[in-house]
């Protein structure tokens, strides 16, 4: 008998995607890979993919892994898609693909199917990593396959089949947009939202986060602290990575920091609107960025600087298990070994400042940056070293003049 794993939510697709699969003849491994999803009742959800036809079915989580090894590297890249996105659902991808993968080598299958659609990036992901963990793995996308978009157009079929097969679904034939999330953020799109004339953040019933104007008014004060750039404590406590992003996303999300609304170029050619909350990586990110400019050299960031879009286009497209991944990624190790020390920040009403800086490795010298008199700078090595920088200009502006 064929034999597949599915990555399986119990939710509407993937239950559909489910039945679907066992009438095409498939012995069926429901994977539900745990990122970080809201609280649900898990055994339920591998109860019904049993009572649904799963051969069997079972809870991996990675929540964890999620944060310490896909999104603590990205972060000390300060990787960001198109200057703003943190990629909270491009990271977790490749990682459900490893999870799936994982459990079709131990049960036998041949397949790892999933629901994402033929128009969308995860389709991408999911498979782009799939193939590079594995090359004989097949993969199943039921929405490219032309028979099963016949037999399911919309979602009135989806739910007519579900009714008949006896699968319990909340969903309903109205919607206003959809949502993903994870322990590191919460997408929406589709629906309402695919009218960009809409303001996004407007309509959404944000999970993670209050509105700006609905935060405190007194602020909060947070310390996080970083060893070789990687987050070990928040406020003098040391946590463990999963730990220490949930905590994040409750002190930021009660201060309204994290949204964005944007229009991204998705891997598949075209744009789409995307409204996001990510409070505690958002934080992170701000945290990490102010550490840095006290403990690495120029030279160093502004390479990192010219790299970084490569790493987010990496990510965002699902080439996470590729050679550049895997080398982009040795660098950042190599280059983070001194950002160690402690950042302050100060939130109030969506808006983060650095309120204090401190680190062993500090290559800030006071006595060199005071524009007070003494110090350790002696301005008149500044004469040498521009007439040398300037040598190319006046070379060329004696041959060739400048109109002014």
């Amino acid at each position: 008998m064929k034999s597949c794993v599915l990555a399986y939510s119990g939710g509407l697709d993937t239950s559909v995607i489910l039945g679907w699969l066992v009438e095409e003849g498939y012995e069926v491994h429901c994977v539900y890979v745990d990122v970080g999803q809201p609280t649900e009742d898990r055994e339920a959800i591998l109860a019904k993919a049993k009572s649904t036809g799963a051969t069997s079915a079972r809870v991996v989580d990675v929540c964890e892994e999620l944060c310490s090894d896909f999104a603590f590297p990205v972060l000390q890249w300060q990787a960001k898609y198109e200057g703003i996105y943190l990629l909270g659902t491009s990271i977790a991808r490749p990682l459900i693909s490893k999870a799936c993968l994982q459990v079709a080598r131990e049960v036998g299958a041949t397949a790892f199917a999933h629901g994402a659609t033929g128009k969308g990036n995860d389709q991408c992901r999911f498979q782009l990593a799939a193939e590079a963990l594995d090359p004989n793995i097949k993969v199943i996308a039921p929405w490219r396959d032309k028979t099963f978009r016949a037999r399911f157009p919309g979602r009135k079929e989806m739910l007519a089949f579900c009714a008949e097969k006896n699968i319990e679904v909340s969903a309903t034939t109205e919607k206003p947009y959809s949502s993903d999330q994870n322990c590191l953020h919460v997408s929406y799109e589709a629906g309402k939202l695919e009218d960009p004339a809409v303001n996004g953040i407007g309509i959404v019933d944000f999970e993670m986060t209050v509105s700006p104007r609905e935060a405190p008014e007194e602020g909060e004060v947070v310390t996080i602290g970083f060893e070789a750039g990687v987050p070990v404590s928040v406020n003098g406590t040391r946590l463990q990575a999963h730990p220490l992003v949930a905590a994040l996303n409750a002190i930021g999300g009660r201060n309204g920091v994290g949204r964005i609304d944007i229009i991204e170029n998705r891997y598949v050619g075209m744009k789409s609107r995307g409204v996001y909350e990510a409070p505690g990586m958002t934080l992170l990110y701000a945290a990490h960025l102010a550490l840095e400019q006290l403990t690495l050299d120029r030279d160093l960031v502004h390479l990192r600087d010219r790299l970084a879009p490569e790493v987010a286009e990496a990510v965002y497209y699902g080439h996470w298990y590729a050679p550049k991944m895997d080398a982009l990624l040795a660098f950042i190790d190599q280059a983070q070994q001194y950002v160690t020390g402690e950042i302050r920040l100060a939130l109030y009403k969506g808006n983060i400042e650095v309120d204090g800086r401190s680190s062993p490795n500090s290559l800030y010298d006071e006595g060199i940056a005071s524009m007070e008199g003494g110090g350790s700078y002696n301005q008149d090595d500044a004469e040498g070293f521009l007439r040398l920088a300037g040598l190319p200009s006046r070379v060329q502006a004696g041959v060739r003049p400048r109109k002014y």
